[in-house]
């Protein structure tokens, strides 16, 4: 099972949430909480596999949140859920260490898909988002191609192809299958060349594998 906490200040938003999430046989809710600090409390207590955050909460806001879990507790993985779009919140989440983003008017099976995703590792923008930022680093496309394939000569060859199939939205567990490996060695792979290039989390890898004209070789 995959164990979730929720927090959200409004506890209509929770009900709906936990009732999605309560179809999926593999996925249980084991607390909630009405604003960040109070999240951070129960991860203390709970431990669990992922947190879905608001951005908006009183006492503390889902951001701040959001980077305190980063250091608290490292191997629980963090999704963003909002009803705000701009891209300022998108930015900011992702800094905070977000592994997912995703709107609150989104698809009820895309909640499920990040939990599931986020916890094997991967990243998870809904759509409306990923092509938000898509548009956003397209600007100025070939200066930032060739920043970003300057970047990446500080990998490795098979950093290099591990970063790829980061950038095409492969977990750890399917990286492993796909280059032969055990996943202990790709996580490796993965911690590594996010060091040496600098980023924060696998959604910025990601986007930065795409700048440098990675993932349409790994597709």
């Amino acid at each position: 099972m995959i164990r979730v906490l929720l927090a959200d200040d409004e506890a209509m938003v929770r009900a709906g949430v936990r009732a999605i999430l309560a179809a999926a046989p593999d996925i249980e809710v084991v607390a909630e909480a009405g604003n960040g600090r109070e999240a951070l409390e129960l991860v203390r207590a709970h431990r669990p596999d992922v947190v879905l955050l608001d951005v908006r909460m009183p006492v503390l806001d889902g951001l701040t949140a959001a980077a305190e879990l980063r250091r608290a507790a490292p191997d629980t993985a963090v999704v963003m859920l909002t009803t705000f779009s701009e891209d300022g919140y998108i930015i900011e989440a992702l800094d905070s260490g977000a592994s997912g983003f995703l709107l609150k008017s989104g698809d009820p099976y895309e909640l499920m898909a990040a939990v599931r995703a986020v916890h094997g590792s991967a990243a998870f923008l809904s759509p409306q988002i990923a092509h938000r930022l898509i548009q956003q680093f397209s600007g100025g496309r070939m200066t930032r191609q060739a920043a970003a394939r300057e970047r990446i000569t500080a990998l490795t060859a098979r950093e290099r192809e591990v970063l790829a199939l980061v950038g095409a939205g492969l977990s750890n567990a399917e990286i492993a299958g796909r280059l032969f490996l055990v996943e202990g060695t790709v996580k490796a792979y993965v911690s590594a060349a996010l060091n040496r290039l600098g980023v924060k989390n696998r959604v910025q890898a990601a986007l930065l594998a795409y700048e440098a004209g990675l993932v349409d070789r790994a597709s």
